[in-house]
């Protein structure tokens, strides 16, 4: 495998460097104090810090802290990744359209700049997926409940696919989140969002934070998690916003 490794580039030698890598269609890896902005279906902005930045030849650009596994801000595959130098700054941006979306990723210093081909196979094996969890709650729907009839998967929303969309026994629509290990309170935030796009694209007003959620009153979009276990503030968080759990492994258990 050929490894392009430079320490301390000067942003023009890593403009060279960069045009060259997205050519050959390399991994590339970038570490220094930079700032960081999105622009499309919203707006954020990331100060001045010392960040990692994941550009894959798929389009997918990930912009990595210190902290967390999960990236700060990021780019899906099928985006197009460019460099400039402006303003004395080396300036990294990703772009796709559909939607029109923009992060742009702009560096005072660069520290470490990689670029390599990376090869290896694509195709996993996994055990104990989502994808299995999915097909389980597929074949037999009577798990999520009695009459929950599954109409359509990843079913797209302005905030993302969501993994099952069906209705239940009283044709209310159902949102079905599924995870295959236990999870927190994020999992009920991504529940939310998309239990809210489906709401705004049915105009469908938003419940008040304080409205009860017993059975007579239901709001008109449900939310339910499928995941093995939840942690006590993950409960506490659906039983705010009325959703349901529901404790299901990905695969049966012998």
């Amino acid at each position: 495998m050929t490894v392009t490794s430079v320490h301390d580039p000067s942003h023009r030698e890593a403009l060279w460097e960069l045009e060259d890598a997205f050519e050959r269609g390399d991994l590339v890896s970038l570490f220094g104090r930079c700032t960081v902005s999105y622009e499309g279906r919203a707006a954020s902005d990331l100060g001045a810090g010392d960040r990692l930045v994941v550009l894959k030849p798929d389009g997918a650009a990930l912009v990595h802290t210190d902290e967390g596994h999960q990236p700060v801000n990021w780019q899906p595959p099928g985006s197009k990744h460019r460099a400039a130098v402006r303003e004395g700054r080396l300036r990294v941006r990703s772009t796709r359209s559909n939607p029109d979306e923009i992060l742009t990723v702009r560096f005072s210093d660069i520290h470490q700049l990689s670029a390599m081909a990376v090869t290896g196979g694509r195709d996993l094996t996994l055990h104990g997926s989502e994808e299995d969890l999915r097909t389980r709650v597929l074949e037999r729907p009577e798990l999520i409940e009695p009459g929950f009839e599954p109409r359509e998967t990843e079913r797209p929303s302005s905030a993302g696919p969501m993994d099952v969309f069906g209705v239940d026994e009283d044709g209310v629509p159902v949102v079905v989140e599924l995870k295959r290990r236990r999870v927190g309170p994020d999992a009920v935030g991504q529940l939310a969002r998309y239990v809210r796009a489906l709401r705004e694209e049915m105009g469908i007003e938003e419940p008040a934070e304080d409205r009860e959620s017993d059975r007579d009153d239901a709001p008109a979009v449900r939310g339910i998690l499928v995941a093995p276990s939840v942690t006590d503030r993950a409960t506490e968080r659906l039983a705010d916003r009325g959703f349901d759990h529901v404790a299901l492994e990905p695969t049966p258990e012998e």
